[in-house]
């Protein structure tokens, strides 16, 4: 149904939702502007910046190094003017691209059915970042024991890449919160870890040839199909042998191959090939050693390769990483967040987040956020207004938890 529809004298499931759903003007604001990951967040972050100012708050925005990106910080002060401490409400800005996927409606236009609201990055995340902007009014008028600071990145989706300075930001400025809600999409669940994520790119340099010359090329692909083997053996020998986490439901470390290209016609040997592989290591793996197990086979690979021609070789870049979040079962932020309405869960998720980051800096973290992972990245995207709900009712929770006791 059409967000702006006008209440009918009975008025209809859906139109109770949205009425029940406070939140959901600035989510829908946040939804319209198309912030793949390839494109500017710049008008989200102006129109968050601008609400913050309009209620007294100065954000801090770190920029990325052509400025057309930026992260946002801000501190709501307790009312003792303390900006240390306190809690930090994070979430991404990006989307992921819409190219390719068939929707029932416009990605960019959210649109209301069946009690759900659907649009590119309803529950990835612009849920959970809408529905704090809702309340930063309330953030600024309320008297807070402890100051509660508002960290919006950028390009998350492509390796959690702007959170990296926006949480060195908090780190420099000495915040030194003490804990972290992190709002990907969980329903609602208080997730306590995640795996760590390394996306791998291998450029393998051969020679051209003509094809009907095989013996003066090197054929790049060939040699790149070694090292899909390998990381297939390596995947193979996790999902085998371990070790193992229970909590998820992969409970293994996977790796897989997932981009490869080269070549430029059928009679040509390729002197190009370029593969890209990532995994996803449980805590008890070294993901350093395990980088190192795959920079020593293309060095083997390498070596073969220039058995043939000295010319060819090889190398080997980290396109991304995000560190694993793992936080103690009996850690305050968990006992808090349940506290506040979070969902008590034993479950640990595959999928990568920015909470790593927060816990390596030294800050507690948990993951709460609105709406199914299973949405996320998929056409028709969609968060339960239920959710949202949810969403809302634990941040109001929390605005209670800070409410600062009158002075005697």
């Amino acid at each position: 149904m059409p967000l702006e529809t006008t209440a009918a004298d009975t008025p209809t499931a859906d139109q109770k939702a949205l009425a029940a759903t406070p939140s959901l003007e600035w989510i829908v604001r946040l939804l319209r502007i198309d912030t793949t990951s390839r494109n500017s967040n710049l008008e989200v972050i102006d129109l968050l910046a601008d609400e913050l100012r309009a209620h007294g708050v100065e954000p801090v925005l770190v920029p990325n190094e052509d400025g057309s990106k930026a992260n946002l910080l801000a501190t709501f002060p307790a009312v003792d003017g303390t900006t240390s401490g306190g809690i930090v409400l994070s979430g991404h800005t990006d989307v992921v691209p819409v190219d390719g996927q068939d929707w029932a409606s416009a990605p960019f236009v959210p649109e209301v059915r069946d009690g759900r609201l659907y649009g590119r990055g309803t529950c990835d995340m612009k849920g959970f970042v809408g529905s704090v902007a809702a309340k930063i009014g309330q953030l600024a008028d309320t008297p807070l024991s402890e100051p509660v600071h508002l960290a919006f990145s950028y390009d998350e989706e492509v390796g959690c890449v702007g959170a990296i300075s926006l949480v060195d930001e908090i780190v420099r400025r000495g915040l030194q919160p003490r804990a972290c809600i992190v709002g990907e999409p969980t329903s609602m669940r208080v997730i306590r870890g995640h795996k760590a994520l390394t996306m791998v790119r291998v450029t393998l340099h051969g020679v051209a040839a003509h094809s009907s010359r095989t013996p003066y090329g090197v054929n790049a692909i060939e040699y790149g199909a070694h090292m899909v083997r390998f990381v297939r053996e390596v995947a193979d020998e996790f999902r085998t042998a371990g070790p193992f986490d229970e909590h998820y439901d992969v409970p293994f470390t996977t790796a897989t191959v997932n981009q490869i290209e080269g070549g430029i016609a059928v009679n040509t040997v390729p002197a190009e090939c370029t593969l890209t592989f990532e995994f996803r290591a449980v805590a008890a793996v070294d993901v350093d050693a395990t980088v190192d197990r795959f920079r020593a086979e293309a060095a083997r690979i390498e070596a073969l390769m220039r058995e043939e021609n000295p010319d060819a070789r090889i190398e080997v870049s980290i396109g991304a990483q995000a560190p694993g979040l793992e936080t103690d079962a009996d850690a305050d932020v968990i006992e808090l967040v349940t506290r506040l309405g979070g969902l008590p869960s034993t479950e640990k998720v595959a999928y990568g987040t920015e909470a790593g980051l927060f816990q390596r800096a030294g800050i507690p973290t948990v993951v709460c956020g609105p709406g199914d992972i299973a949405q996320a990245h998929a056409p028709d995207e969609f968060v339960e207004l239920d959710q949202i709900g949810r969403c809302d009712s634990l941040l109001d929770s929390l605005l209670t938890h800070l409410r600062a006791e009158p002075s005697a």
